[in-house]
């Protein structure tokens, strides 16, 4: 038996992950359990739960594996540096020392996160190498043709090849600065929403506008070729110098500076929304159309940030020339781990897959009735247990008449997305609830639409689509016959949705309960958005469950057995402040030494980088960027070429003892 430890962290969506014999028995999100958003820090909780739910002890694990190999990024790092001194200061004042201070010691940084209990050699996987291994060792297919793209891993921001049985093998990759993924944050930047968290805000926004500037994103930003391949005309970015996204010429191109966070939209963003995503749906299509052409396979598989974008993606399966096409649960960052882990099970220790063993998303905690009670007796709450069938029959009832749901079922979801286990559901039908749940539950901006959930068998019958999507990684449009005022909490301003479908065997209590909806009302869908609200993490534990019950304008509660209504629940209590660490005169000995000395650490360490910056980095990059004009052939600002292909070839890793560097 082989137990193998996969590790997402230090950049955002810090994940773990334990795969047991091929099988992924469990995975989770580091920020569920801090309740920070988007958490970047070590997965020590993630950890202690995966090993829990397999009944493992870090001492029994067989291998420890992370994402990515942090010595090629942080190569791409310093080359960066070099190549845009000295705009790039601030930046190097700022990320170098965290690189010298752990990034760099990454095996001891990991030793140390497991309580020096994992003696054995730490694996390091490339970072799309993770992403490859996540979309295809989890798809239903043997074969298929595989995409990654994302922002950046290393240097790889796009890959593409081939997964045949238990192998592997990307043959072409795309690199930085030239990336989709930063493309589209640039956008997400410049309309005033937060990167590595507001593309799909952006993605959502797009409807409402029109894509007036797609020529001139075409013309001006991105050389785009036939294949796919594309290069991004770095003038009009700031993202290398780790300053901004976007540079003034961005500014002058797209009528202005930036939007400034949380102010009002106008009709540029919508339209500049609008534009990106046409243009983002443009490249993939052309790379999905030549990875058919190079595979001559009919299913693909999509990983990678970028492959969060639903709309592309539903895109894609109406115009590719692909037949199936799988996105897994967690494409992003958080979905290396498990890739990390099987890419070790399958291409390293070359096992072969297990073909029985179906991915499923729920791999994350559960809770027993036991302990949902004491939870919620914790919490002096009101609150009838019930039998399932009579707690979907009471949620039905309260569904059809119009109540907003928590739902909190089984184990939790992984990935970023709620797939029915931490829910909040709501009939799709009235006029009024889109606003409703957007301004009393989730306090987020009123643009932002909802997903519906529904059974797979009546799909066809409202969707224009008979492909299952039961990871909500499409989006679809509503059949020409249905009115768009038949359903508007799920449907958007260009009638489309981000749909889920469920048959019995993906969630047997969720099914049931859409089956006692449309007993009724006819209706075969529910609204599904996430159990959470704006600015935090999806519920994870029934204490987050409660509090978010609490202070949002849900009516009941369903958890576990358990039944809640809001007008039962006694007020909510005002949770007393943790206490402070009792000082002793060695802690405040050691605080005030730490508060004298600061000023004289932070000059010395701040003068050491200014040294080095200025009497290597920037005399190196003078020298570099001088050799360069010499040598490199005319930019794409002054001549873009349309014969060319950007795809660059990636060599296959024969040297299995290369998976234990870090480069």
């Amino acid at each position: 038996m082989s137990v193998i430890l996969g590790i997402s962290a230090f950049y955002h969506d810090s994940a773990a992950a334990l795969v047991v014999d091929g099988v992924v028995v469990a995975a989770a999100q580091e920020e569920r359990f801090t309740r920070k958003k988007h958490e970047s820090g070590f997965p020590h909780q993630a950890i202690a739960f995966c090993l829990a739910q397999a009944g493992r002890e870090i001492e029994e694990l067989d291998h420890v594996v992370f994402y990515e190999k942090p010595f090629l990024k942080f190569e791409r790092i310093l080359e960066t540096h070099l190549a845009h001194a000295p705009r790039g200061l601030e930046s190097f004042m700022t990320s170098i020392p965290i690189w010298l201070r752990s990034k760099l010691y990454l095996s001891r940084v990991i030793a140390k996160g497991l309580n020096g209990r994992y003696r054995k050699r730490i694996l390091f996987v490339e970072h799309h190498q993770s992403h490859a291994a996540s979309a295809f060792y989890q798809s239903p297919f043997e074969k298929a043709a595989i995409l990654t793209v994302d922002g950046a891993g290393e240097w790889t921001t796009t890959a593409i090849g081939l997964g045949v049985d238990s192998k592997i093998q990307l043959h072409s990759e795309l690199r930085f600065p030239d990336s989709l993924g930063l493309l589209y944050s640039a956008f997400t930047y410049f309309c005033g929403f937060q990167v590595n968290s507001g593309e799909g805000k952006l993605m959502g926004l797009a409807p409402l506008g029109t894509p007036e500037y797609a020529d001139v994103i075409l013309e001006n930003l991105i050389d785009l070729q036939s294949d796919g391949s594309f290069q991004l005309n770095q003038e009009f970015f700031d993202y290398c110098t780790g300053r901004k996204m976007t540079s003034s010429k961005f500014d002058q191109l797209f009528d202005g500076p930036p939007r400034t966070p949380e102010s009002p939209l106008t009709q540029r963003e919508k339209n500049l929304a609008a534009s990106i995503q046409l243009v983002i749906e443009s490249a993939l299509l052309k790379i999905a159309n030549h990875l058919h052409e190079s595979t001559q396979c009919d299913q693909l598989c999509i990983a990678g940030g970028v492959a969060l974008n639903c709309v592309a993606n539903g895109k894609l399966l109406r115009e590719s020339r692909f037949k199936k096409i799988w996105v897994n649960a967690a494409p992003g960052d958080a979905g290396g781990a498990i890739g990390a882990a099987l890419f070790t099970w399958h291409q390293i220790l070359e096992n072969p897959r297990n073909k029985t063993a179906a991915a499923s998303p729920f791999l994350g905690p559960q809770y027993s009735n036991t302990q949902i009670r004491d939870a919620l007796t914790k919490h002096n709450a009101n609150f009838q247990e019930l039998s399932s069938v009579e707690l979907t029959d009471a949620v039905a009832d309260d569904l059809s008449n119009e109540k907003i749901i928590g739902w909190f079922q089984n184990r939790m979801e992984f990935g970023p997305r709620a797939l029915g286990n931490r829910s909040i559901l709501a009939d799709p039908r009235p006029k009024n609830i889109q606003d409703q749940l957007n301004r009393t539950v989730k306090f987020r901006e009123p643009f932002r639409p909802f997903a519906p959930v529904i059974l797979q068998e009546e799909s066809a019958k409202w969707f224009s689509t008979d492909h299952p999507s039961p990871l909500m990684s499409f989006a679809a449009f509503l059949q020409p016959a249905v009115p768009t005022t038949m359903f508007p909490g799920i449907t958007h301003v260009d009638r489309s949705s981000r749909i889920q479908t469920i048959a019995s065997v993906d969630n047997p209590i969720l099914h049931q309960l859409l089956d006692r909806f449309r007993t009724r009302t006819d209706c075969p869908m529910l609204v599904n958005t996430s159990f959470n609200v704006r600015g935090e993490p999806i519920v994870c534990s029934p204490d987050d469950a409660y509090r978010c019950f609490m202070k949002t304008n849900l009516d009941t509660l369903a958890i576990g057995n358990f039944y809640l209504v809001k007008e039962d629940q006694p007020e909510a209590k005002i949770e007393s402040p943790p206490q402070k660490q009792k000082i002793t005169w060695l802690n405040r000995s050691f605080h005030a030494w730490e508060i004298l000395t600061f000023p004289v650490r932070w000059a010395i360490s701040k003068t050491a980088l200014l040294l080095v910056y200025y009497l290597c980095v920037f005399p190196l990059s003078l020298l570099r960027n001088r050799w360069k004009l010499k040598n490199e052939p005319i930019p794409i600002s002054q001549s873009i070429q349309k014969t060319i292909s950007y795809w660059q070839p990636r060599t296959p890793t024969t040297d299995k003892t290369s998976y234990f560097r870090q480069y």
